[in-house]
């Protein structure tokens, strides 16, 4: 009676390896919302705050060339010209599409992101609470890391390329289709539980990856921009109002500047 109902020994193995993967998958979730709201953040940055700081620039070199102008004092002449140089060209498409677009046309992630629909950049910092829950549920469902055939992860990371799109525009209703999508499709094939040695090698391969992870991690978080935005963790797309708000402060103040010099 005893023997029958022991545990195999690679049981809780198994149970550890299962653990493993359900932990690292909540773990590249939270890493790749983030990565999104960063990615986001920069694209709208450059798009609604760019013409500002643009502004920004061409009235410095007014006013610093309008200065020199009336006093004629050398060390006036060399600041105008300085704020000349530094006054930004119109961006190019390529700049306008930032990085959507390469020397072929459309680039990979311009191309998953068209999946029958156009191609149009997010509205909002982050996506809905609606998208990141369709989001969380789609990357539970078909993270690549439950694959243990080539194949299947081949098919899982085409899918959730799919998916990453679809969330950072926060498509909910496309989200809902690749629901409807993955449900529909074919199971997963089931593999049966490995050997111990197979095991121990997937837990070894899930800690490596966990480290990848963290340095990814870190590395979007001590960035310029994710430094920005854990200081409105609450509210990103607020945050960019702020700074809208102060840069066109700044424009008008300059504005009144420029009249007085000219006046």
């Amino acid at each position: 009676m005893v023997a029958e109902s022991a545990e195999r020994p690679e049981a809780r193995l198994e149970r550890a390896v299962r653990a493993a993967e359900q932990a690292l998958i909540e773990f590249e979730i939270a890493v790749e919302t983030f990565r999104v709201e960063v990615e986001n953040f920069s694209r709208l940055h450059h798009q609604k705050l760019g013409p500002m700081y643009t502004r920004l620039d061409e009235l410095e070199a007014q006013i610093a060339e309008a200065r020199a102008a009336r006093t004629g004092d050398p060390e006036d002449l060399r600041r105008a010209q300085e704020a000349r140089a530094a006054v930004l060209p119109m961006p190019g498409v390529d700049e306008l599409f930032h990085g959507w677009m390469d020397d072929g046309g459309m680039s990979p992630e311009a191309v998953a992101m068209l999946t029958g629909r156009q191609v149009r950049a997010p509205q909002r910092v982050r996506p809905s609470e609606e998208a990141r829950r369709l989001y969380r549920e789609l990357a539970r469902k078909a993270h690549p890391d439950l694959a243990q055939e080539e194949t299947e992860r081949a098919r899982r990371e085409e899918f959730l390329t799919r998916v990453n799109a679809a969330y950072a525009l926060g498509d909910t209703e496309l989200l809902r289709e690749l629901i409807a999508e993955w449900d529909a499709g074919p199971l997963p094939a089931g593999a049966g539980p490995g050997a111990a040695e197979e095991l121990y090698a997937r837990l070894e391969w899930l800690a490596e990856r966990k480290e990848l992870l963290v340095v990814i991690a870190r590395e979007l978080e001590e960035g310029a921009i994710g430094s920005m935005l854990r200081m409105a963790p609450d509210d990103p797309d607020r945050l960019l109002d702020e700074i809208a708000e102060q840069l066109l402060a700044r424009v008008a103040e300059r504005e009144r500047e420029l009249a007085a010099l000219l006046g």
